[in-house]
């Protein structure tokens, strides 16, 4: 009764898919085991039918032994294998271990070897498929040769007597495969009958590598799975690297490829100028100033030299920058006049218009000012701003009438240019120094304290040191005027104004101490 009970969960085991992986070493030279011919080419070892045991083998001494481990089971060390007795245990034993030599033979050749058997009603395992990597490893595959031809034209020529149906000892070998393990995918998708759910467990990574193996053996319905796949799950940057070089070296039908070369390639190209000008203006006139913050900073990383993004430097038109920089720049003279009017009117604006208040408007102007001169800075574009600052002759006049609530913004955006050239970041023409220091020193003296007091992120003991490095880059002339002018307000005003000694002190020197040797030489 146990016995019919054991050949029947054998037999519908025998109904499902197997799949089980050996790695096999070569056997040590052993008297025991001797080598024996290789089978004809294309000959497939048979195993012999399973029959049951012989009632001797329950009545021998072993047989409590028996119970536990099957007689047919006991193997050398080392060696895996299904072999069946006939008759007694001793001569299954020794058959088995005659037919198992050249299998072993084999296997030395190949250290690794995955066998994959199927079988379905109506249907036989006929062809066997040999893999070998251009690594050295192998795999082996049982299949049914009618679902492989069906499915790749590749194969369908390369199976002997394909037409023919079920022919037994067949056999295919495919040498020099660069992705060993997703050929084999790629085959055993051909026997799925749900390919979308089987990659979907695979993931992208493996889909790609099913996908290009695929286009190479002309399996067109592996090809339309994967690329539907693909399509439709998000991607990683190196997938994504992947996915590109598949399609640089495969053709796929613009039909079915189409959904993923629009996630690949933008169908219509806009020229990266037109998109950054867009992106600056969008931030530029944000009115949520933590979102502004943000997309500031979002920006300013895509853009930057140091960015881990290829991009092309020179699609940052400065034309556009400094056209935005002088938008910017006329709506601060807007809100100064609008500053400048009395309280009573100001209020009626503010009403009517349901703006703002003009000290928000004017602190968001400056601090696009200073994001943008930031940008320019780092990509070496920012020469042209110093002379344009320098220029603003309207909203220097301005400055001296309006309130120093908001006036000091405006030496925000000189204090940024005045690190700028103290540090050596920008190297523009003494004339453009001159003409800037004439016009946003003397407003940077009387400012400094309110920058102290509401800095917004400005260091300003970095500010004292750059601006006495900047004053220095003058002729020595127009040092001398401008460190009188500091010398008389720190001397009124002490700590709110910026503390210049050791620029003092330098141009001192090589005004009067140097110059005092030399006569005396």
């Amino acid at each position: 009764m146990a016995d019919a009970t054991h050949h029947t969960l054998r037999r519908a085991a025998a109904r499902r898919p197997r799949v089980w992986c050996c790695s096999f070493a070569g056997v040590p030279p052993s008297p025991e085991h001797r080598a024996l011919p290789a089978p004809a080419a294309g000959g497939v070892h048979k195993l012999p039918p399973k029959s049951p045991l012989a009632p001797s083998f329950q009545s021998s001494p072993s047989s409590k032994l028996a119970g536990l481990i099957d007689p047919r089971r006991i193997l050398s060390p080392g060696r895996v294998s299904p072999i069946d007795a006939e008759g007694s245990p001793a001569v299954g034993a020794a058959a088995a271990a005659e037919e198992e030599a050249p299998r072993e033979q084999a296997a030395a050749l190949a250290p690794f070897v995955a066998v994959r058997e199927e079988e379905e009603e109506g249907r036989g395992l006929d062809l066997r498929l040999c893999l070998r990597g251009r690594d050295g490893r192998c795999v082996a595959m049982e299949l049914d040769s009618s679902v492989l031809c069906e499915s790749s034209a590749f194969f369908a020529d390369m199976v002997p007597d394909a037409s023919g149906g079920g022919g037994g000892g067949k056999r295919i070998e495919v040498d020099g495969v660069e992705n060993l393990e997703a050929f084999k995918e790629a085959v055993e998708l051909m026997f799925e009958p749900d390919a979308m759910r089987w990659l979907a467990r695979a993931g992208v990574s493996r889909a790609i590598g099913v996908l290009e193996v695929s286009s190479s053996i002309m399996f067109e319905r592996g090809i339309e799975s994967c690329l539907k796949y693909v399509e439709a799950v998000p991607w990683s940057e190196n997938e994504e690297e992947k996915l590109k070089n598949v399609f640089a070296r495969c053709t796929f039908d613009e039909e079915i490829s189409k959904d993923v070369l629009a996630r690949l390639q933008p169908q219509c190209r806009s020229s990266s100028d037109d998109l950054t000008v867009q992106l600056i203006k969008s931030v530029t006139c944000g009115t949520n100033n933590g979102a502004r913050k943000d997309m500031q900073s979002l920006v300013s990383g895509l853009l930057s030299k140091s960015s881990v993004y290829q991009k092309d430097l020179s699609g940052l038109n400065k034309g556009s920058f400094y056209q935005i920089c002088r938008s910017c720049l006329s709506s601060l003279v807007e809100l100064f006049v609008e500053g400048s009017e009395p309280v009573e009117h100001s209020k009626q604006a503010m009403i009517v218009s349901n703006s703002r208040p003009v000290v928000e408007r004017i602190s968001k102007q400056t601090d696009n000012l200073n994001w943008l001169f930031d940008i320019l800075v780092n990509n070496d574009m920012a020469e042209e701003f110093v002379e344009l600052w320098g220029k603003q002759e309207e909203l220097i006049r301005m400055h001296e009438q309006a309130s120093p609530m908001f006036r000091y913004e405006l030496s925000r955006v000189s204090a940024s240019v005045f690190i700028a050239l103290g540090k050596g970041r920008i190297q523009c023409p003494s004339d453009s120094r001159s003409q800037l220091f004439y016009g946003w020193f003397r407003p940077m003296l009387m400012d400094f304290g309110w920058l102290q007091r509401c800095s917004k992120g400005l260091d300003v003991r970095v500010l004292e040191e750059n601006l006495g490095q900047a004053l220095l880059t003058l002729p020595l002339q127009q040092q001398q005027s401008l460190f009188e002018e500091w010398f008389r307000c720190f001397a009124s005003r002490g700590t709110e104004c910026p503390n210049l000694s050791r620029a003092f002190q330098v141009w001192w020197r090589r005004s009067f101490v140097r110059s005092s040797v030399e006569v005396r030489r």
